[in-house]
């Protein structure tokens, strides 16, 4: 049997223009630890690397200090637009699904076209038309909304020099499923003082897993770009750009600047250099984000696992929420360097 690992990021980014007092950096390291033992119980209890992406993405989508469910972002037309991918490295299936207005949790929809479906990727109407279908939760759309992301929405319209910004820069109130502390202070002041600048992160959330049986999984969700227009889509539900899985090399979750991951489809070169060159893990992840993405300007991070446990986290801005979890071990939590 092998050890089963699960690591999961919450989006890459500057370090805040006020450094986050001890508490606040507590706030999101507790949160991410929560969400791993959660998810992680899967893994212990022999469970599938599958299932544990699911619930981990689904967990980081309920809860607020993160982008993606829950308090996304606006468009330019002041709507919701959910992208999520999901991956299953013994197989290869994949499931993704982009635009998404009222699905709860856009990871439970991408499964459910990787599982129910024979295709791939759905897309807006036809999107929302599978998930009620196949019987996933459906919320009001205001569901999604806050006074603050609405704020952050005529921020970015007036100021902005090119009409978007890679993440919210707003302080969502939502209340959280997941059960979360913030010791010394209350869940509004923890989003409002956040140790990654909110105006300058890139909001992606994502999974990557290895079961005790030797298989693979990946996945990825996110609330888009404030302001962007409406039908645009990033590299989270493109399968080899933001989501890849192999039990042949790893599996591979990214957050960053969406259309460079998309030109280098950064996630599948990954794990392309370590089957066709014999890279390792490290060096393979540590390339693309280190040494590929800067070429064209590109920002961000990934977390990834590879058929052995080893993790890589690697990201070529100040900070990534991160962490993973090993069976039978205390979660490992960390944001800055």
């Amino acid at each position: 049997m092998t050890d089963a690992v699960l690591a999961i990021h919450g989006g890459a980014g500057a370090m805040a223009r006020e450094e986050a007092s001890a508490d606040v950096r507590e706030a999101y390291q507790n949160a991410m630890r929560e969400i791993l033992r959660n998810a992680g119980r899967i893994l212990d209890e022999g469970g599938t690397a599958l299932d544990a992406v699911t619930e981990a993405v689904r967990l980081l989508e309920e809860c607020p200090l993160f982008n993606a469910g829950r308090g996304s972002v606006f468009t330019s037309a002041g709507t919701h637009e959910l992208d999520a991918a999901i991956m299953d490295g013994r197989t290869l299936k994949s499931g993704a699904v982009a635009n998404l207005r009222t699905v709860r949790n856009p990871v439970l929809a991408a499964r459910a076209v990787m599982e129910r479906s024979q295709h791939v990727l759905f897309v807006a109407d036809g999107a929302e038309a599978f998930a009620r279908a196949h019987g996933l939760e459906c919320v009001e759309p205001a569901f999604f909304s806050t006074p603050e992301r609405r704020a952050q929405l005529e921020r970015v319209q007036r100021t902005s020099a090119d009409g978007t910004a890679l993440d919210h820069d707003g302080t969502p109130t939502a209340q959280s499923a997941v059960p979360l502390s913030f010791p010394g202070g209350s869940q509004d002041s923890a989003l409002s003082s956040a140790p990654l600048d909110e105006g300058r992160k890139l909001g992606t959330v994502g999974a990557v897993a290895l079961d005790a049986h030797g298989n693979l999984a990946a996945a990825t969700s996110t609330g888009g770009m404030t302001n962007k227009q409406p039908g645009r889509v990033g590299d989270t539900p493109i399968i080899g750009a933001g989501c890849y899985a192999s039990n042949d090399t790893c599996a591979i979750s990214t957050t960053g600047t969406g259309e460079m991951f998309i030109r280098l489809v950064a996630a599948h070169d990954v794990a392309a250099r370590m089957k066709y060159a014999g890279a390792s893990l490290e060096r393979a992840s540590h390339s693309v984000i280190h040494e590929q993405l800067p070429l064209i300007d590109g920002s961000g991070g990934l977390v990834a696992v590879d058929a052995h446990g080893n993790v890589s986290m690697p990201f070529n801005t100040e900070g990534m929420y991160r962490g993973f979890i090993r069976t039978g071990q205390a979660p490992v939590v960390a944001i800055y360097r």
